[in-house]
């Protein structure tokens, strides 16, 4: 019994368009970003030192509306668990370290 293999044509080029952004809209959401940040880095200031000390190197969500915050290892769940107490909010992952951030530059 010999059958046929079925041949799949491989995908070419993107899947997306490439997105391109004017001057302007790339200075505007780079100034909501850094808004946002700003919104939820007191949030994160505040529980920081307690956080460092039990949980180093872990993720916290922060959400500046509410000012709840979700903490985590992995910062795809603290992510996941800060939109499912507050559907269409997006929040900011910080890393539980001295600089809130994963590494330097």
């Amino acid at each position: 019994m010999t059958g046929t293999k079925p041949t799949r044509t491989a995908r070419r080029g993107r899947i997306f368009p490439e997105i391109q952004w004017t001057s302007e809209q790339l200075a505007e959401w780079d100034a909501e970003h850094k808004e946002f940040r700003e919104r939820c880095q007191p949030i994160f200031d505040k529980v920081k030192s307690e956080l460092i000390e039990t949980h180093y190197n872990w993720f916290v969500a922060v959400e500046p509306d509410s000012g709840e915050y979700f903490v985590d290892k992995d910062s795809s769940t603290a992510s996941r668990q800060c939109r499912e107490k507050h559907p269409g909010k997006i929040p900011h992952v910080f890393r539980i370290n001295e600089t809130g951030v994963c590494g330097t530059i």
